[in-house]
């Protein structure tokens, strides 16, 4: 495969510009000393106030350690509380505190202008085209994950 067909796989290209997004975001947010994982973490909790902290891992596909290492600096910060979950005295849910709404804010309007740069010579039908075919390869690969996960529990 030449080196220009490469450039113009599906997966070379979905890689590549989410490597770009992230370099970029994370460039942005430096000054702030804040970082694009931080960033995740509030983003979800945004969504999903309240959950605890196994589920969180889940969502994020990241291993429980590494979240718990991004929650302790969260809640160093004053952004994230842990409380004690009441149906299980082992287990954490998770809370934004009202000192993260503003860096919220704040991330958000920095995340909606990378966008608007990637996104910026596409007209609006092109945009929605765009999503719609990325929201139909994620339910694809999602599907597929799923038949996967149940074919091993069969065989189990």
């Amino acid at each position: 495969m030449k080196k220009d067909e490469l450039d113009r796989t599906f997966g070379f290209l979905v890689h590549d510009i989410g490597r770009l997004m992230r370099r970029e975001f994370e460039r942005r947010v430096r000054d702030m000393g804040f970082t694009r994982a931080q960033w995740r973490v509030l983003a979800h909790l945004r969504r999903i106030d309240g959950i605890n902290q196994s589920q969180l891992a889940d969502r994020m596909d990241v291993e429980p350690i590494t979240l718990v290492r991004l929650l302790d600096k969260l809640e160093a910060a004053g952004y994230v509380q842990r409380r004690q979950d009441p149906q299980d005295r082992r287990a954490y849910l998770l809370y934004l505190t009202e000192k993260a709404g503003p860096l919220i804010e704040r991330l958000e309007v920095i995340s909606e202008e990378l966008r608007q740069e990637m996104l910026g010579d596409l007209t609006p039908d092109e945009r929605d085209t765009l999503i719609d075919m990325l929201m139909r390869i994620k339910s694809n690969m999602t599907n597929k994950t799923t038949e996967t996960l149940w074919e091993v529990a069969a065989h189990e």
